[in-house]
C-alpha cells in the first residue's frame, strides 16, 4: 500500500510510500483521497486535530507525479488527469483542521503542490523544493501555478516554473514557500511538535482560523473582514471560549472541550 495512517495521539500521520521516489502514482492518489475522506470523519467526530504529510524514507518527500503516464496523455486525459489531482489536494487543503508538511527531501513537481496543499510546511535541510514540469512540456497541473504565486507572488512564481528551478530549504524560506527549516531528519519530528502545540489549543477556534484565513484568500478585504467577525461572533457561544476567558482571569491552563 502507497498510503499509510499512523497516529500520535490526536494527529493523524498520513506517510506516502511509493519507492524509490513516492511518486503520485495512480494507485497513491487513489489510497491518498481514501485517507483524506476518512481523516474528515475523524476530525468531525473529534478524534483527529491536526494532520501531517510526510514521505516514507530519507530522501524524498514526493519527487514528483508518475511520469509513465504522460505518454499516453490527450487534451482530454490530460485535463482529466490535471483536475484529479487539484481535486485531491482541494480536498486535502480543505480539511476543517490543520495540515502540516513535512517535507524530508525532494518536492518537486506534483510533489511541491501537494506540500503547498498544506497549511504549513517544514522542510529539512536537505530538501530540495521546485517545478520543474516545463522541462517536460507541461505546466504544473495539480495546483502549482495557482497556490505557487499566492505564496510567493506572482513574479517569483513566473520564474521559478519558466526556469524550472530547483531550490535549497534555506532559499525556500527565505522566499516564504516553506515557514522552516530544521536539520535533516527531524523534519516529521518537527511537524509532530508544532501539531501537538496545536492539540492544546481551543479546536473550534482553530478550525475557524483556517476558514477565515481561506475564505478571506478569495475574498476583497472588507467581504474578508466581515467573514471573520461572523466567525469571531459564532465562536462566542462556545464553552471553549468561555473557558479559555475563565482560564486567563483565574491564572490557570484552559481545559479547551470542542465545545
Amino acid at each position: 500500500m502507497p498510503v499509510h495512517l499512523e497516529y500520535a495521539g490526536r494527529t493523524a500521520i498520513i506517510r506516502l510510500d511509493n519507492p524509490p521516489v513516492n511518486a503520485l502514482s495512480a494507485a497513491l492518489l487513489k489510497e491518498l483521497r481514501e485517507a483524506i475522506q476518512k481523516l474528515r470523519q475523524q476530525i468531525e467526530a473529534g478524534d483527529v486535530r491536526a494532520v501531517v504529510v510526510t514521505g516514507n524514507g530519507p530522501k524524498s518527500f514526493v519527487a514528483g507525479a508518475d511520469i509513465t503516464r504522460f505518454l499516453e496523455l490527450d487534451p482530454v486525459s490530460g485535463r482529466e488527469l490535471a483536475r484529479e489531482g487539484q481535486v485531491i489536494f482541494e480536498e486535502l487543503a480543505f480539511l476543517p483542521c490543520p495540515v502540516i508538511a513535512a517535507v524530508n527531501g525532494y518536492a518537486l513537481g506534483g510533489g511541491l503542490e501537494l506540500a503547498m496543499a498544506c497549511d504549513i510546511r517544514i522542510a529539512a535541510a536537505n530538501a530540495r523544493l521546485g517545478q520543474p514540469e516545463v522541462n517536460l512540456g507541461l505546466i504544473p497541473g495539480y495546483g502549482g501555478t495557482q497556490r505557487l504565486a499566492r505564496l510567493v507572488g506572482p513574479g517569483k512564481a513566473k520564474e521559478l516554473i519558466f526556469t524550472g528551478e530547483t531550490l535549497l530549504a534555506e532559499e525556500a524560506l527565505r522566499i516564504g514557500l516553506v515557514d522552516r527549516v530544521v536539520p535533516e531528519g527531524k523534519a516529521l519530528e518537527e511537524a509532530l511538535r508544532v501539531a501537538a502545540v496545536i492539540d492544546g489549543k481551543a479546536p473550534l477556534a482553530v478550525r475557524a482560523a483556517k476558514e477565515a484565513i481561506n475564505r478571506g484568500l478569495d475574498l476583497p478585504l472588507d467581504k474578508g473582514l466581515e467573514a471573520e467577525a461572523d466567525l469571531f461572533g459564532s465562536l462566542c457561544a462556545t464553552e471553549d471560549q468561555k473557558e479559555g476567558a475563565r482560564a486567563f482571569l483565574e491564572k490557570r491552563s484552559p481545559q479547551f472541550r470542542g465545545a
